[in-house]
């Protein structure tokens, strides 16, 4: 049976990896490949059905995927307000100093992503206006894209919503609980560290020439317009969080189509229904790719669980040395998710949860340790998704290897960051609340 799951293994990847080349889609490619182990089950016996295999595969993450629409709709309904583009505004005029303001876009770009998991909305929603505020900051043009991807890849691994914890506590039955302190603390020591790097040495220009530079303001846009919208969501987000028997079980779906709703009611400019269908229709456009990506590794998720290979995989890193389970996710995770995005996390970090379960380590660390890793891949090949977007976005002309150089100190960071987390464990076990 071991030689028929690595067959069936080596198959997969030799389809995943033809598909890659001649499709140039990683979904599709992880489609087939999944495809192609269902077919070597059904031939083997192990499983009697393909079409049961492959639609309970598309429903494993649907819904993961169910919450990067709503989430999403909410960032567009209220980026549509011209609440982002007011705060901007604002604090430029009441400072120019580089490190107030690069600390702002860092915090404007982190919390799309996070509440949708996914940090190409952060570069589709902030990207133009941080770059904008990057450049009047001093930064050049690689130092600009580089600071938008970094950015975009914490704000993807932030929380509440970190698609690769999801996806690991998914493939291993763990609950997706206490990952907030874990996740946030060392997100904000290395953008911390992020802003230092990328600002050191630049000099801001003149607070007129940026204000010039940046889109105008909505006209009578009142703070409780602003305030609203994120305020509700926080809001249930906390009730549900501490008073989760007293109401019903409202959900982050519905959260964040509740959190919608009030972005809509407090838009200054009252939007008609066929404005509102034109955002969402573009929302669903921006998002299909990472909603296609979800759903395609539940497919591919439940291929690998239904022949075996995912429990060969997990052998196969269990009977590794210690120290070469460290070495190998510093470098096989970032590759993994350059060519099967969030896949990545199903097949290399779900089963590393059951070795370390098997130790005694808090795997809630270890899952955000991981979940820390995986998001430096966006930028490499063959997806690029973040990575690619990040440079389309700010213009940048550049070669794609003088960009790669320009994010190699702050994923290095990122990386250090998480493999001492991994390493040490138990010492950030204070983290999990």
């Amino acid at each position: 049976m071991y030689l028929d799951t690595t067959i069936i293994l080596i198959a997969m990847v030799v389809a995943f990896v033809l598909s890659s080349i001649f499709l140039k889609s990683a979904e599709i490619s992880m489609i087939i490949a999944a495809s192609v182990g269902i077919l070597f089950g059904v031939a083997h016996g192990w499983t009697s059905s393909f079409s049961r295999v492959f639609v309970e595969g598309l429903f494993t993450n649907l819904d993961i995927a169910l919450l990067f629409v709503t989430a999403s709709f909410f960032v567009n309904f209220y980026s549509e307000s011209g609440a982002i583009t007011t705060l901007t505004r604002k604090l430029v005029s009441k400072s120019n100093n580089k490190w107030v303001l690069l600390s702002a876009m860092a915090i404007f770009m982190l919390i799309p992503g996070a509440i949708t998991g996914a940090g190409s909305i952060s570069v589709f929603v902030l990207g133009n206006m941080v770059a904008m505020i990057a450049r009047a900051m001093g930064l050049s043009e690689k130092k600009t894209a580089a600071f938008v991807f970094t950015f975009a890849i914490l704000s993807a691994a932030a929380p509440p919503v970190n698609l690769w914890a999801m996806m690991i506590a998914s493939g291993s039955d763990m609950p997706y609980v206490g990952f907030t302190t874990p996740l946030l603390v060392p997100i904000l020591i290395v953008g911390a560290l992020s802003i230092i790097y990328f600002g050191w040495g630049s000099k801001p220009k003149d607070t007129a020439e940026i204000l010039k530079n940046l889109p105008d303001a909505s006209k009578d846009i009142a703070w409780w317009r602003i305030i609203l919208p994120p305020a509700v969501l926080l809001g249930v987000f906390l009730v549900s969080y501490y008073l989760p028997f007293n109401i019903p079980v409202i959900g982050l779906p519905l959260t964040f189509v509740i959190a919608c709703i009030v972005a809509i009611i407090c838009n200054p400019n009252k939007l008609s229904p066929k404005e509102c269908w034109n955002i969402m229709d573009k929302t669903m456009e921006q998002i299909f790719p990472l909603i296609a990506t979800v759903l395609s590794v539940g497919v591919l998720q439940n291929a690998m669980s239904a022949t075996g290979v995912k429990g060969l995989i997990g052998i196969t890193f269990i009977t590794l040395p210690l120290v070469w389970i460290y070495i190998s996710m510093l470098f096989i995770a970032p590759l993994l998710q350059g060519s099967l995005n969030y896949g990545s996390a199903v097949v290399f970090g779900a089963p590393l949860i059951f070795l370390f379960n098997t130790m005694g380590y808090n795997l809630t660390i270890i899952a955000s340790a991981m979940s820390l890793i995986f998001p430096i891949g966006d930028c490499l090949p063959p997806s690029r998704i973040t990575g690619r977007l990040s440079c389309e976005v700010v213009g940048y002309e550049g070669s794609y290897g003088s960009f790669l150089k320009a994010v190699l100190v702050p994923c290095l960071i990122l990386a250090a960051v998480a493999l001492v987390m991994m390493v040490f464990p138990d010492k950030f076990a204070f983290l999990v609340l």
